[in-house]
């Protein structure tokens, strides 16, 4: 029997035991086990429109079949997934898994540009794409045989929309079939092949999801996740909010991000519980859904749950089921903390995660939760906080760089094994993830925020890699240098502001909200400056080296 381990906070929750004994087995099998107990039980709403268990692992079967017979996906094979949240992103996520091939999921807001790298990097060649995306992602396909995509599965939204709705769904869900094009197979054209798939061999310790993410040199890296890490996060999510199959979860975080997946979908899937689920953020679509399908759990940002209490009309709802409520990404404002709670009388559970971990390493305990704090360690996470430079733990109440060794911690970078060995320590024996987050523990075992190491924005949640932006920014002619800060904004916590000079045989042709059109043209809209000042030129180390953190301190220095 596994030893109880020592507690990692005197609040840890007194019924939870801190080790978690992780299935080992594939993430499919949570379907499996859930369409066996639940066959007729709704596991999505979409619009009122129910999906059973039983239908929902039928449907993944359909297209991992599809996806071996007419796509060539082998084993461990690549797939991307670019849409928004809807049944068909967790079908295909579950289908691409029954094939035994790696998901790897991508942001809806990403365009062309930023999509040619994640093709390439990953060396997919079949891609689910919904059809408002489409234009995006069909420069991408090779219709010669070579690099690039092949096959394209387009979903319609519309497909899932056979009730009628209890509030109406925006023009993009109901818009008809409308894509052709090379490559392309129709999402309804896949589950009517009904082909069954080969057997299912992927185990434990296979690559199973490849969330990326960005950093200091501006190209997104894929964290290569296993069954074993992302059933680590997902099954002791239901652990630490005692999710059950009798649960009603608001699912409108986005399914590409980890919180979103793990916490949206991934939990309930295991636990057999019921989500609810919103392509796109609406105050009064989620309001309506809280109330029509009496929802019990919802994970939200601080900027969703700003839009929500600041509704107008908030009052006109029901929200009286709703048992908790929780997220992390960005602070919530004491003041944001307080309005949730006069208006439902919860407690908002805040927690912190990244993709190099599948969500949540750290959360607040729901008993004894402290403000602006990300929690304390979860279940067999060993957290430590060190000095950044000598690599020596400090003393409690001491800002240090936060490190971590976990079973949900990634393997690695995706072909990067020099990012690799640069994110990893050794320590006792172990091997522990550096953060790059600049931490405080109090003497009660809660982490707090103070500094990052890493250069990024966290822009309502979203990370936001300057060097990425400015690898976009590089492209436009008039462009000579730029460089990309964070900017402090009251609704998004941080915003993108980019100093900008100009090539001088430009000088006049643009202006700073001409930059703001084209950036908005050629990057995902969380990515664009939404600030950007003409510069004669920007400060620079003796080895030219641009120094971005002066940028940084003098415009805190201004915003104080």
């Amino acid at each position: 029997m596994h030893a109880r381990a020592r507690l990692p906070s005197p609040h840890w929750p007194r019924h939870l035991s801190p080790h978690l004994t992780i299935p080992a087995t594939n993430l499919f099998h949570n379907a499996e086990v859930s369409a066996a107990r639940f066959p007729d039980k709704p596991f999505i709403y979409f619009y009122d429109t129910p999906v059973t268990f039983a239908q929902f692992k039928d449907e993944a079967e359909r297209v991992a079949g599809y996806l071996q017979q007419h796509c060539g996906v082998k084993a461990g094979d690549r797939v991307l997934l670019y849409m928004q949240n809807s049944p068909q992103w967790v079908i295909a996520y579950y289908g691409i898994l029954r094939a035994n091939a790696v998901v790897v999921p991508v942001n809806p807001m990403n365009l062309s540009d930023e999509l040619s790298h994640y093709v390439e990097d990953s060396g997919a060649t079949t891609a689910f794409v919904a059809q408002d995306l489409y234009s995006r992602i069909a420069p991408l396909v090779s219709e010669g045989g070579g690099a690039g995509l092949h096959h394209l599965l387009v979903a319609t939204y519309g497909d899932y929309l056979k009730c009628e709705p209890s509030s109406s769904p925006p023009q993009f869900v109901t818009a008809p079939r409308q894509v052709a094009g090379p490559g392309v197979i129709h999402w309804a054209d896949v589950l009517d092949a009904r082909c069954a798939p080969g057997p299912l061999t992927a185990c434990a310790d296979d690559l199973c999801v490849m969330p990326y993410t960005s950093g200091t040199t501006g190209k997104p890296k894929g964290c290569m996740h296993t069954h074993r890490s992302v059933m680590s996060t997902a099954v002791g999510g239901c652990n630490w909010f005692g999710t059950n199959q009798d649960a009603v979860l608001l699912s409108a975080l986005p399914f590409f991000h980890v919180t979103g997946m793990q916490g949206g979908m991934n939990s309930p899937l295991y636990a057999g519980a019921s989500i609810v689920i919103l392509p796109r953020w609406d105050r009064d679509a989620a309001a309506r859904a809280i109330g029509h399908h009496r929802i019990t759990g919802w994970q939200a940002i601080a900027t969703m749950v700003v839009d929500f209490i600041s509704n107008p009309r908030i009052g006109e709802y029901d929200l009286s089921s709703l048992a908790w409520m929780r997220g992390g990404g960005a602070m919530m404002p004491d003041a944001v903390v307080k309005k949730l709670r006069d208006l439902t009388g919860l407690e908002y559970v805040e927690g912190y995660g990244m993709s190099e971990t599948m969500a949540a390493t750290h959360i607040n305990p729901a008993q004894r939760a402290k403000p602006q704090c990300l929690g304390i360690p979860v279940f067999d996470v060993d957290a430590r906080v060190i000095d950044p430079d000598t690599l020596e733990e400090v003393p409690d109440g001491e800002s240090g760089e936060l490190i971590m060794h976990a079973p949900q911690v990634m393997q690695g970078y995706w072909r990067n094994p020099e990012a690799t060995r640069e994110a990893f320590i050794e320590r006792d024996g172990k091997r522990f993830l550096r953060t790059g987050d600049l931490v405080r523990r109090d003497e009660e075992g809660y982490y707090f925020m103070t500094d990052r190491l890493k250069r990024m924005i966290n822009a309502s949640g979203y990370k936001v890699w300057p060097a990425e932006v400015e690898a976009l920014m590089y492209r436009h002619p008039a462009i000579k240098e730029v460089c990309v800060i964070g900017a402090k904004d009251e609704r998004r916590g941080e915003t993108v502001k980019a100093y900008v000079v100009i090539d001088p045989m430009q000088l006049g042709s643009v202006n700073e909200d001409d930059i703001i059109v084209w950036a908005h043209d050629n990057m995902a809209a969380y990515k664009v400056p939404r600030i950007v000042q003409f510069v004669d030129a920007l400060p620079k180390a003796g080895s030219g080296k641009i120094l971005w953190r002066k940028l940084q301190e003098d415009e805190a220095l201004a915003r104080a």
